[in-house]
């Protein structure tokens, strides 16, 4: 049994939960693990100094840290460990912006979507925008380099990461990178740490790249009577263009929207993409036009094309409702498959051979124009035998993206869920080389051990 007095007198008075009842909340993150831990506390840091001191602590006395930001992680990167201290960044939450340099100093604790807002206040623009971004936080997504509906075109996490503070496993914090557009001194360790979904050190500041306000934007909405004529509408769009949004829902995601939302959306169609240009000016429209005939030539049954800001926008709010509409008809088991876009076919295709072939309910949704696919795996817990098909179904689809040259994970990260498949991924000279990494920041395998590796 570790010593929590201890570590308590190096933080401040409320920073270590240890009662049963609060700890439970910071078992799990989004994905539910059924296999998590119980920890023996909880630290609500506040600054810089209070990951050190605990890092340090547990450096010592060998107790595993798992870090936490806002616990919407999909894929177990958050799973607590049975004694161990669960690290939370939730209050966390000071953040500047510099308008001259277009740059944000942020807390990891703060939300994504307020780190929009506060750019916006000067006239700037955050982009990463994961469905959840109203939910999760700006240190979790740079933890799994999260992405977002507008990544197609403006990239993800990682792009926007220009520096940031990061605690190691002993306790020694570091400053890598900074406000400098261009800098090419050293290694990009700065670049190391995104991603690394807390295994390799815990972020506790980020300075991150702004741009200019987003411009007007004009969206088209598609409904397809078939697979195969939205995937080949999509193919045909990123051949002619760059979309500033191109998103994808089969029909049980159709469906589960419009008995939450009642947007009158075509129950019949087989699938439904939005698209948006916010190219400047009159190619906006020009660029709209584009993606219309896209779609018309590759035989929808209906194309809708708008330049009203609201109306657009509750289109997309419909895509971002479409996982937590979905896990309405039953618990989730979430992937996040993407493959190069030649490939996008055959996976959502291939996905929905497995759920017959497994006669469970899958449903996929897309960020279409960059290949990042959300098969949703419709299952009853309490069902051993519907279980198990939907593990299998699961399995099936890590397999069938890795063999069309795709990844098990685009946005959401490996965490413990998928850490199975990751040498199949990555082959075992990349697998050997991450944990001589992973040895060398942490050579005690403190820090998030069970995720990834």
């Amino acid at each position: 049994m570790v010593d929590l007095e201890e570590l308590a007198g190096q933080l401040p008075e409320t920073a270590v939960l240890t009662d049963a009842d609060l700890i439970a909340s910071y078992r799990h993150d989004w994905a539910k693990d059924p296999d998590a831990g119980t920890p023996a506390a909880v630290v609500r840091a506040t600054c810089t100094a209070d990951v050190a001191a605990t890092l340090r602590w547990a450096n010592e006395h060998r107790v595993p840290v798992v870090p936490r930001g806002a616990g919407s992680g999909l894929s177990g990167g958050a799973t607590a460990v049975n004694g161990g201290i669960v690290l939370s960044t939730e209050r966390m939450r000071r953040i500047s912006i510099d308008p001259v340099t277009r740059t944000a100093v942020v807390q990891p604790g703060l939300l994504n979507a307020e780190v929009k807002r506060a750019a916006a206040e000067h006239g700037l623009w955050y982009p990463p925008d994961p469905s959840s971004f109203e939910i999760c936080s700006i240190g979790g997504n740079a933890a799994t380099n999260a992405g977002g509906l507008c990544c197609v075109k403006y990239g993800v996490t990682t792009d926007y990461v220009l520096g940031m503070e990061v605690v190691l496993a002993d306790g020694t914090p570091v400053r890598l990178g900074g406000p400098r557009l261009k800098d090419t001194a050293g290694l990009s360790l700065t670049k190391l740490f995104v991603g690394s979904e807390g295994m390799l050190g815990v972020i506790t500041e980020l300075t991150l790249r702004l741009l200019p306000a987003q411009p007007p934007q004009s969206t088209v909405v598609a409904t397809f009577a078939t697979l195969t004529a939205a995937t080949e509408a999509i193919l045909a769009i990123t051949g002619e263009l760059r979309p500033a949004m191109l998103e994808f829902m089969d029909s049980v995601a159709i469906n589960a929207v419009e008995d939450e939302m009642r947007m009158a959306l075509d129950r019949t169609a087989a699938a439904l993409l939005v698209a948006r240009s916010d190219a400047p000016g009159e190619f906006a429209a020009h660029e709209a036009g584009l993606m219309v005939a896209a779609c018309e030539q590759a035989g929808a049954a209906e194309v809708f094309h708008t330049a009203d800001p609201e109306e657009g926008e509750a289109f997309a709010a419909a895509r971002r409702f479409a996982i937590p509409a979905v896990e309405r008809l039953g618990p989730l088991l979430l992937e996040d498959v993407g493959v190069p876009l030649p490939r996008l076919g055959e996976l959502v295709s291939g996905v929905a051979a497995i759920a017959e072939r497994h006669q469970v309910t899958v449903s996929v949704i897309a960020h279409a124009g960059d290949g990042n696919t959300h098969p949703l795996i419709v299952h009853d817990p309490s069902d051993a035998e519907q279980t198990a098909r939907a593990h299998r179904a699961f399995s099936e689809i890590m397999d069938l993206a890795i063999a069309l040259g795709g990844t098990i994970t685009g946005e959401h990260g490996v965490g413990r869920l998928k850490k199975a498949w990751l040498p199949d991924q990555l082959g075992p000279e990349v697998i050997a080389l991450t944990r001589r990494i992973k040895d060398a920041l942490d050579p005690h395998g403190i820090l998030n051990p069970g995720a990834v590796l």
